[in-house]
């Protein structure tokens, strides 16, 4: 009798057991999946921007006086992103094309024709609108990232994922160097 009931008592123990790394294991395929799913996101993001710059540069090529370095910068910056092959990589790769695109705006606010342009204005429009999906979407994309990392780090979830193989910690999507410094903003000529 009484090895009837250690061994049921054996049996509840190894099927909690059980389920534990079950339940487990199934919520690091979720959180997986929710990382793919903001990563998607941003992917999607990404390619509507590097859609919409051929279309931005042809639209600025006709104003023949156009600085070609900074159409250069916005091409070469486009290609930069298309090569990116990690999130990290992508990041500062969009950073770079996010301030050539600033200096591109910057400097076609001296063509006021240029800014008067219908096709012009809608695609910076369009741009501006792709611009704050992407950072919506990357928030979403590092939130998830955070809650996969300190869930893998996390006592015995990181012994099932290491058995598992899903112990490797993500990476967050970054930002150049260059955009993490302090942004002074000149308000002198507000007092004339």
């Amino acid at each position: 009798m009484l090895g009837l009931i250690i061994g049921a008592v054996l049996a509840i123990v190894l099927l909690i057991i059980v389920a534990a790394i079950i339940f487990t294991y199934n919520h690091l395929v979720l959180l997986r999946a929710r990382i793919e799913n903001a990563w998607s996101q941003i992917d999607v993001q990404l390619k509507r921007r590097i859609d919409l710059i051929p279309n931005l540069i042809e639209t600025v090529k006709g104003y023949a006086k156009f600085e070609k370095s900074v159409l250069m910068e916005v091409t070469n910056a486009r290609a930069s992103v298309l090569g990116a092959k990690n999130p990290k990589e992508s990041g500062v790769a969009n950073s770079a094309l996010t301030g050539a695109l600033t200096n591109l705006f910057a400097v076609a606010e001296s063509y006021p024709t240029l800014k008067a342009n219908e096709n012009f204005k809608a695609l910076q429009e369009e741009l501006s609108s792709t611009e704050n999906k992407i950072a919506y979407s990357r928030q979403f994309y590092n939130d998830s990232v955070m809650i996969w990392n300190s869930t893998v780090l996390q006592f015995p979830t990181n012994i099932i994922a290491g058995i598992v193989g899903m112990a490797k910690q993500k990476e967050y999507f970054g930002i150049a160097e260059s955009e993490r410094g302090v942004v002074k903003a000149d308000f002198s000529d507000l007092s004339k």
